[in-house]
């Protein structure tokens, strides 16, 4: 057995990590916990948001989308908007997600208030359709 391996059941079995801080390099799984909350930039540095929730494809398993919260302060005025995963990336050496849109591109974004979630229960509601249609063209 490696001594990797050998490492790995004994921290399984013992609750204390001894492995090597940066297995999981280059990036490969994230824990959805560890996603939300986390910052949104565009590539100018820009912050656009920080990610709300994830919205899960369970039939196909995959994220659908992302949830960004934008704007507001204190809990009031915040505006969300749903945006497909496709165009998120992660900047492991800034520990942010980035998404190629200006704060004003964002602010003309379809969105909905954090009270009226778009129905869950179907896989394309009119927003969500509406909002993916709007990300693949949003200068018009």
């Amino acid at each position: 057995m490696s001594h990797e391996l050998e490492n790995t059941f004994k921290d399984n079995l013992t609750g204390e990590f001894t492995g090597d801080p940066d297995s999981n390099y280059p990036l490969k799984y994230l824990t959805a916990s560890s996603i939300i909350g986390e910052p949104v930039r565009n590539r100018e540095g820009e912050h656009l948001g920080k990610i709300k929730d994830i919205m899960l494809d369970i039939r196909q398993g995959k994220i659908e989308y992302y949830v960004i919260e934008f704007g507001g302060f204190l809990g009031i005025g915040e505006k969300f908007f749903a945006i497909p995963s496709r165009l998120l990336e992660i900047d492991t050496e800034e520990k942010v997600f980035r998404f190629n849109e200006s704060k004003e591109t964002l602010s003309k974004a379809p969105g909905f208030d954090k009270h009226h979630w778009p129905e869950t229960n179907e896989h394309k509601t009119a927003y969500v359709t509406y909002s993916y249609s709007f990300w693949d063209n949003p200068n018009g």
